[in-house]
């Protein structure tokens, strides 16, 4: 699909194994407890992480992973910048940050086009899918399940509960059916 991504950061990150963090904007609150809580196991087992951290959640979770020393995959909705917030020029200097983007440094702002793309990025370049939370008939079911190919298809895990039950019973149907 994106066959010449901008990088700036620990190219040595591309060859790792990467756990793509999703989760729609609007979630129900017990959801952040659980999200954090994964990104903090994350950070306790050394897994590469990948997201936007763009959404207020996701950004708590990059956080929680800025407490640990794995790496951490940042994909950005739009070009390149110039200059980077102090954190992230620090996850830099520190060869813990590799940040990608399909877009040219003339896509300057996010919008709901490039968050699309960037996000079927993710899902690519990732190998494997966690989602805390999914709203049913939103993008990011689209995402995985209108624009996922079976022939490569991730494993996709979510928090388990009532909200994404609907999920958990989606991907286990779509399990069964490959």
């Amino acid at each position: 699909m994106l066959t010449n991504p901008k990088i700036v950061g620990n190219r040595e990150f591309l060859h790792l194994h990467k756990i793509a963090f999703f989760c729609s904007r609007n979630y129900p609150e017990h959801i952040k407890e659980k999200a954090l809580a994964w990104a903090k196991e994350q950070c306790d087992k050394g897994n590469c992480v990948i997201s936007g951290f763009h959404s207020e959640i996701e950004k708590e979770v990059f956080r929680e992973l800025l407490k640990g020393s794995q790496p951490i995959i940042l994909a950005l909705a739009r070009g390149l910048k110039k200059q980077f917030e102090p954190e992230i020029s620090w996850l830099l200097a520190k060869n813990r940050l590799l940040i990608v983007t399909p877009f040219d440094e003339s896509v300057k702002r996010v919008i709901a086009e490039t968050a699309q793309t960037r996000n079927e990025f993710m899902m690519e370049f990732a190998v494997e899918i966690f989602i805390a939370y999914a709203v049913h008939g939103g993008n990011l079911e689209k995402l995985l399940f209108e624009n996922h190919s079976s022939e490569n298809r991730k494993p996709v895990t979510t928090i388990d509960c009532e909200e994404n039950r609907w999920l958990i019973e989606k991907e286990i149907a779509q399990i069964m059916d490959n």
